[in-house]
């Protein structure tokens, strides 16, 4: 089993778009996955995490919702501002333990949405990309397209380079169908970015009948793309 580590340059830049776009192109590629979110902050109506529950029902295997999203806290905030409100703390043993135990599951992905963008804080001295570097997972990097966007991807790209992580591509997703110059900034980008540009993935605030074709090819187009990186076909 081969996993990838999932950040953003924002919270709402879509790291969970881009993994269901992912998984819905394994799955037309018949590569099975999964798709993981360790922590996660702010529940709906049934007291689970909206962007787990999308995660849990993509991927390959029926999968639990504690085995998905086993940190968890109500408050849509920080993180470990939220585990300080309940007079608690993110443990890293658990992240620990969600890999050992998905890691004897018969797919050859595992997706692992980050939370926030890469610097997400821990407590009042570490941070998830800690957690990932100590772990040595490969880290897709997604840029949510909109004004001020190039700072955010070179300020994260930098950052990632220092702290010696391996970047395997990044994915430019628009989510502002009103930015100017779109094409520009993603060409920008192109030239500043290190690593390649796996995909662009276009506005989609839902698809109609007519785009479901096009969708699809949009979805195996990616995860062709991550799957060519990753040497899985």
């Amino acid at each position: 089993m081969q996993s990838v580590f999932i950040t953003a340059t924002d919270t709402d830049a879509g790291k969970t778009f881009i993994s269901s776009v992912l998984l819905k192109g394994f799955a037309r590629l018949n590569i099975p996955a999964i798709g993981l979110k360790p922590i996660a902050a702010g529940v709906d109506a049934d007291g689970k995490n909206a962007d787990a529950k999308i995660l849990q029902t993509l991927s390959a295997l029926a999968l639990s919702y504690a085995s998905v999203n086993p940190v968890l806290f109500d408050e849509p905030v920080a993180p470990h501002l939220a585990a300080t409100l309940h007079q608690n703390r993110i443990n890293t043993a658990v992240l620990d333990a969600q890999l050992v135990e998905t890691a004897k599951l018969p797919v050859k992905l595992r997706l692992i949405e980050g939370a926030g963008g890469w610097l997400l804080p821990l407590d009042d001295h570490s941070y998830l990309a800690d957690w990932v570097l100590a772990q040595k997972l490969p880290v897709l990097l997604v840029v949510g397209m909109k004004l001020g966007c190039l700072n955010h991807a070179m300020l994260t790209a930098r950052e990632l380079e220092r702290s010696g992580a391996r970047v395997l591509g990044w994915v430019a997703n628009c989510v502002d169908p009103q930015m100017l110059l779109l094409n520009e900034n993603i060409a920008d980008l192109q030239q500043r970015l290190a690593w390649p540009c796996l995909g662009v993935m276009p506005y989609q605030p839902s698809a109609t009948a007519n785009q479901e074709t096009t969708l699809a090819e949009q979805q195996a187009a990616l995860a062709q793309a991550l799957a060519n990186t990753l040497s899985l076909t």
